[in-house]
């Protein structure tokens, strides 16, 4: 049985300001609320969460939506009249609350018969059921208002070298993108695709495993403009990467469709901590850049309440997200309005790296006849220049730590 206690909004924030509200856009997946804590080495520690609950006690949060596997609403192998009562129900709770759906996805990593995939799987009836599956969901994701649609290829990918031939494996997930696209403009649907990519876990080598994996692929796509990256904290630093910067390039491709925030402490298993949790900087660095940067999109998070926990305590770690990201927020803001700051970032030349190499209507030929560029240049003076970025960074921690 779940916990009847309610949280009051409001009541994880002592300000206005960090209070969580629909302008903040922040979301969360049935199934990240919704865990069990089960893992590969122990069983259930909480009971099975209906979908209406969460959405009622996320609401009570401050939640601006709710997202969704289609197992998670609606049971693997349920009947067209079960079927269309789960989703009824589900529906009379976003309308009583005023959740929106901004994104679906389909499961296809924990029925047995995606054991070897589903668009790459080796099986080619597997893959048609994997598209039908998918078209199917997105059918009821376009019908509840989704306009993001994300593919996590959890099990496209494997163990050994000889069991999946990675160029032909590519040539399906290439076609299995294509025809979703298809199918989306033949509906007439407003949706788009977000690519999630992840190294490792729960296959050894998982395809498309990195943002930048992600980005290449997109490319070689019949509709490229459909397709973008939905990105997540813990998937980029199990493979040692610095998240902000795949973000950033992200956005500099145009790329940045949606975005899963949680928290990692490492190389290691997936871990999903409440955003905030594991590598603080990179998670100040991070909404300071999401921020600053305009993205308008969902802040998502996906996370998972630790098996420790019980429903008092999934709620807990939720709000934590939320008040986590206002918290940093804040934080960078601050940062960027302090005139110590601002000094510290023209002293190590931020500004410099914003002006182009070549002038305005330079060109080649100029540059190689311009003699300070390279003949007369004092390659020993400019190498004897500080940088003043531990200062900079100095007054960030400062900042990040609460002491500016």
């Amino acid at each position: 049985m779940t916990s009847e206690t309610h949280l009051t909004p409001g009541t994880t924030g002592a300000t206005p300001s960090l209070t969580p509200g629909p302008e903040h856009k922040f979301t969360f997946g049935l199934w990240t609320v919704g865990w069990q804590g089960r893992d590969p080495f122990g069983d259930a520690t909480r009971a099975p969460l209906d979908p209406v609950e969460s959405v009622h006690r996320l609401a009570e949060l401050g939640a601006y939506g709710v997202t969704f596997h289609d197992d998670d609403l609606i049971p693997f192998g349920s009947s067209d009249a079960d079927r269309d009562a789960h989703v009824k129900r589900f529906r009379t709770a976003l309308d009583s609350t005023g959740l929106t759906v901004p994104m679906a996805t389909t499961n296809l990593f924990t029925h047995p018969v995606f054991k070897d995939g589903a668009f790459t799987a080796n099986d080619r009836d597997v893959r048609r059921f994997a598209l039908r599956k998918t078209m199917r969901n997105i059918d009821l994701a376009a019908e509840l208002g989704a306009r993001i649609y994300v593919a996590w290829g959890g099990r496209e990918g494997a163990e050994s070298g000889a069991a999946k031939d990675v160029r032909v494996a590519l040539d399906r997930l290439k076609e299995a993108f294509d025809l979703l696209g298809e199918y989306v403009v033949e509906q007439g649907y407003d949706l788009r695709f977000a690519v999630e990519p992840k190294p490792n876990e729960p296959r050894g080598d998982i395809l498309l495993p990195t943002v930048g994996h992600a980005l290449a692929f997109i490319n070689a796509l019949e509709r490229p403009d459909m397709v973008g990256v939905n990105p997540e904290v813990g998937h980029e630093q199990m493979a040692g990467l610095n998240f902000p910067h795949g973000i950033a390039q992200a956005l500099w491709h145009g790329k940045l469709f949606h975005i899963d925030l949680n928290g990692q402490t490492g190389i290691k298993y997936d871990q999903d901590l409440r955003f905030g949790a594991g590598d603080l900087r990179s998670a100040f660095w991070l909404v300071d850049l999401l921020e600053s940067a305009g993205y308008e999109g969902p802040r998502h998070f996906d996370f998972k309440p630790p098996r420790t926990e019980d429903y008092d305590g999934v709620w807990a770690s939720a709000a934590g997200c939320m008040r986590n990201y206002l918290l940093l927020k804040e934080r960078s803001a601050a940062f960027r309005a302090d005139p110590a700051v601002q000094a510290a970032l023209r002293a190590s030349r931020l500004d410099e790296l914003a002006v182009p190499t070549l002038a305005e209507g330079e060109t080649l030929g100029a540059l190689l006849a311009d003699r300070g560029a390279y003949e007369d240049f004092d390659a020993e003076a400019a190498a004897q220049r500080g940088m003043a970025f531990e200062h900079l960074d100095q007054l960030a921690m400062e900042h990040l730590l609460g002491a500016r």
